[in-house]
């Protein structure tokens, strides 16, 4: 498309250096960095990546696929369906010890409800460590990035109002939901 690495870690709401390890294949973005690449690409993130569609209300634990992007470590089990208005999309992330996310900031609001293990939240310059059973709701406006200082698997309950789905066929246009750029220097 003629971009510039910035000008599409701007556009994503990423790093420059982010951008560059995607593109090199020295990284595997999480699905919040994908959905918000494939935004400023103008592409829809099926065109990188196959997720369950889901359109019943209801999900059975044993019959919810789990899936990745890539290689990444993360694996995540959908949980929301899709319908005409719907904004909450949610997840269950299985995050790996150690796993850091990149930091990001998009349109928004987020919850994470830690189901086991545990977590380290950074949004802005404040961090906050989250327990099982402990939670946290923030504008995703905010610069924000997980990780799992533990040295066991954690699981979070994730929702979100962002699109991460791409059920919402508005969502993949540029001028309705580009990520939030990111303060110089984050």
């Amino acid at each position: 498309m003629g971009m510039t690495l910035q000008e599409v870690a701007d556009g994503a709401g990423l790093s420059v250096g982010f951008i560059s390890q995607i593109e090199r294949s020295i990284t595997t973005p999480s699905l919040s960095s994908l959905v918000a690449v494939s935004r400023v690409l103008q592409v829809h993130v099926s065109d990188f990546l196959a997720q369950p569609k889901v359109t019943a209300p209801l999900t059975r634990q044993s019959e919810r696929p789990h899936y990745a992007i890539g290689g990444n470590s993360l694996t995540y089990e959908r949980l929301s369906s899709s319908f005409p208005g719907n904004v909450l999309r949610s997840v269950i992330i299985h995050e790996p010890p150690g796993y850091r996310s990149e930091p990001i900031a998009h349109e928004g609001e987020e919850i994470f409800f830690i189901l086991s293990g545990g977590l380290t939240v950074e949004i802005g310059d404040t961090e906050t460590v989250l327990e099982a059973g402990d939670s946290i709701h923030f504008p995703s406006t905010k610069v924000h990035s997980t990780w799992n200082h533990t040295d066991q698997p954690t699981t979070i309950l994730h929702t979100g109002t962002m699109d991460v789905f791409g059920d919402d066929p508005s969502q993949g246009e540029t001028e309705t939901g580009i990520a939030i750029r990111r303060n110089a220097g984050q």
